[in-house]
């Protein structure tokens, strides 16, 4: 199966911070995130939307062509981008109540960042009714294409074990799960290029 891959513009953002709210919903971690069922993909959208926008200006942001499946990279090489500008005001107006949640999240990722150089896959998300078809593995492909032709290391966080076994398919390697205050884990995983 083809599948065409397109990169995205900053036009795209809310869309792509939508499909990923929508495919993270379920996800056991967002439920601790944000513990209000009917308040969830809203606010994970809204924290979701600062950081597809960073990626727009310094990663890269890639979906399939119906949209229905997008994943967000960061190159972390050499000097780091600053941080989202005003992101703490806008980490506190997206997440409201429960804004330390998320700040804890993105604490314990630092914490378990790897240093040497690498390009980073913050999200990989596919609209839950077209899961299990394939649009996830053509994005990775998609990109794993440059990282091997330019031998550069794949990083992520796995957060499920469906999803840390997908990724195990493709080459990446789990490490020891970091887990948020509720023991929800998160497998680091680490993927060398092809042919190193």
């Amino acid at each position: 199966m083809s599948v065409h891959i397109d990169r995205l513009e900053p036009e795209d953002t809310a869309l792509v911070a939508g499909r990923i709210a929508e495919a993270f919903t379920a996800l056991e971690v967002t439920s601790w995130l944000v513990p209000d069922a009917s308040k969830r993909e809203a606010v994970l959208a809204g924290n979701f939307e600062i950081l597809v926008g960073h990626a727009m200006r310094h990663g890269m942001v890639y979906a399939t062509a119906d949209r229905t499946s997008v994943a967000v990279w960061f190159p972390s090489v050499g000097e780091q981008p600053p941080a989202p500008e005003d992101y703490d005001a806008r980490l506190a107006a997206a997440c409201g109540e429960w804004t330390d949640r998320f700040r804890h999240l993105d604490d314990l990722f630092a914490a378990n960042h790897p240093h040497p150089d690498h390009h980073h896959l913050a999200f990989l998300a596919t609209r839950p009714d077209r899961q299990g078809h394939g649009l996830g593995t053509a994005l990775l492909e998609h990109h794993h294409a440059w990282l091997d032709a330019n031998a550069m290391p794949a990083y992520l966080e796995a957060s499920s074990p469906r999803s840390r076994d997908l990724y195990a398919k493709h080459g990446y390697r789990a490490g020891e799960p970091f887990r948020v205050p509720d023991g929800t884990p998160f497998w680091p995983m680490w993927r060398e290029p092809a042919g190193s």
